[in-house]
């Protein structure tokens, strides 16, 4: 019996384990998936689009999954939470500027950006 209650232990830790390798998997499409959208929004290469999505996470302190998904939904929802928002502003804006961002950009609210929200 202790055999069989070992093995079946075994199993539990693989299915656990793979459950967290496909969260992992679609975690990190929809991450590169954001890039795109930042990369295509303001007219940085990737790799400036990755510190942008980090950026905003650490300044809005919103895990970098959520930041990604609203991200890529935002396209097609013409809608992006306003502290994400400002933040990707900022943070792109800090980064010089790009002609065609405002594809995307949203009417001007005239309230202040949050001080997280500054870039360094």
């Amino acid at each position: 019996m202790p055999e069989q209650q070992g093995q079946a232990e075994g199993v539990d830790a693989l299915q656990a384990e793979i459950a967290q390798l496909r969260h992992a998997v679609v975690s990190h499409a929809v991450v590169d998936q954001a890039i795109g959208v930042v990369v295509t929004y303001g007219g940085v290469p990737p790799e400036v689009a990755w510190e942008v999505l980090r950026e905003i996470s650490q300044h809005t302190n919103t895990k970098l999954r959520t930041v990604a998904e609203q991200l890529v939904r935002w396209p097609s929802a013409l809608w992006l939470p306003a502290e994400i928002r400002e933040c990707l502003d900022t943070a792109l804006s800090v980064r010089g500027p790009a002609p065609h961002r405002s594809v995307l950009r949203a009417p001007a609210t005239g309230h202040p950006r949050p001080e997280a929200c500054h870039s360094e």
